[in-house]
């Protein structure tokens, strides 16, 4: 059951005044702690720690700070009504810094209550092999479409240094070229290429580098960009709110595309949530969005399916979720004499 900030302070006050002004807001993180492990000079290294607001009230996270400079730390979303989600992104700083980091960023929060949470990261930097640029960035791609780029990777040190062997994730393909060996030196191209199926959203992944090292066998690459949608739904999900049962609530969905379009059916699994579909021809469409919370308390979720002109394969879902609160029960006054 979804509770207040308040009723978690009082169930965690018998654990102390620690785990009474800190464990509520811990609660919130999926994870405190990363370790990068061996990664290379000038590589784009970044870890996202992933927390959700699971309380009724607003949570409002007022900054992060790291003790190292090591590591910068930022906030996607400092502000999140209930079930919404941020990252607190700790990017490792392998420009400046070479051999075995460790840094703990702080984030506070001051909203509802005040309260530190404290993330733990670590990480060696070798000096030895160095990326340029130090991630593939695919950057915006429209959805079906191939990319690629190529990187270059130079080591210093054995003679007899490869990479035997390129894991790339799924909808990538990748391979490496060794363009140059001698002095004492090693280097490589690293071709990535983007797959036409790839899904669309944010690309935020890692394909990994296998040498012949004994010391680091596997060297992490960071692979990103964003793959555009033909057809694109603000928000990507839809809260409706903490509803007592019976009230109603309205919101609202922007669909777009970049040509004029037809909205010819919107749909979910549910009979609490209306909505309707617009058939005009234009390249947006706002579509509002009524749910009416019933008698269960909890969490509801459903899915909302949005079917266009633009052809069978153009379609897109997302979901649309609520807290029906518990009504607490009162007692009947006296009768009157």
């Amino acid at each position: 059951m979804l509770r207040t900030v308040f009723a978690a302070l009082v169930m965690l006050s018998a654990c102390g005044p620690v785990a009474l002004g800190q464990e509520w807001a811990r609660k919130m993180f999926e994870t405190t702690s990363h370790d990068f492990g061996a990664v290379p000079r000038g590589a784009k290294v970044e870890y996202q720690f992933k927390l959700s607001n699971l309380y009724q009230e607003d949570i409002h996270i007022a900054g992060v700070r790291s003790s190292c400079g090591c590591t910068t730390p930022s906030i996607t979303e400092d502000t999140l009504k209930t079930y919404e989600t941020s990252t607190i992104v700790a990017a490792f700083n392998t420009r400046n810094f070479l051999g075995q980091k460790k840094a703990t960023v702080t984030v506070t929060i001051d909203q509802p209550f005040y309260a530190e949470v404290q993330l733990h990261v670590a990480g060696y930097i070798r000096s030895d092999v160095v990326l340029y640029p130090g991630a593939v960035e695919f950057g915006s791609v429209d959805q079906g479409s191939t990319a690629e780029k190529t990187i270059k990777i130079t080591y210093a040190g054995r003679s007899d240094w490869q990479i035997v062997d390129v894991r790339p994730p799924p909808f990538l393909d990748a391979s490496v070229r060794e363009t140059g060996r001698g002095n004492g030196q090693v280097t490589y191209d690293l071709h990535v290429r983007l797959k036409p199926e790839a899904p669309a959203g944010f690309v935020k992944q890692q394909l990994m580098l296998v040498t012949n090292d004994r010391r680091a066998t596997q060297l992490p690459v960071d692979v990103e960009g964003r793959i555009v949608s033909e057809l694109t739904i603000s928000p990507a999900s839809l809260f409706m709110g903490s509803l007592k049962p019976g009230q109603k609530v309205t919101k609202q969905l922007v669909v777009q595309c970049k040509k004029p379009f037809r909205i010819t059916a919107v749909t979910c699994g549910s009979e609490s949530f209306k909505m309707q579909a617009l058939e005009v021809a234009k390249p947006v469409h706002l579509v509002p969005v009524t749910f009416v919370a019933g008698d269960k308390p909890g969490k509801v979720t459903y899915r909302i399916r949005i079917e266009t002109d633009l052809g069978e394969d153009v379609a897109s879902e997302l979901s649309a979720y609520a807290q029906v609160l518990e009504v607490e029960e009162t007692e009947p006054a006296d009768a009157a004499p």
